[in-house]
């Protein structure tokens, strides 16, 4: 089996594992039919953006401070 190599930066791991929560907790809900995985995943990973992206305007980082 060929190994798949993946290397992500920090943001978008932090970003993946978001996505990751938000489509377990579909999955564990049950709305994920068979065959649906795939429209279930991108709509994960576009919450968790717009969510990363909605965090970034509304919260101030420590680095952001003057």
């Amino acid at each position: 089996m060929q190994k798949t190599k993946i290397t992500l930066q920090r943001t978008e791991g932090l970003i993946f594992k978001a996505a990751a929560q938000i489509y377990s907790a579909y999955l564990g809900g049950g709305k994920i039919a068979e065959g649906d995985e795939q429209k279930w995943m991108e709509r994960s990973l576009r919450e968790a953006v717009q969510l990363a992206q909605l965090t970034d305007t509304r919260v101030q980082s420590d680095q952001e401070l003057d």
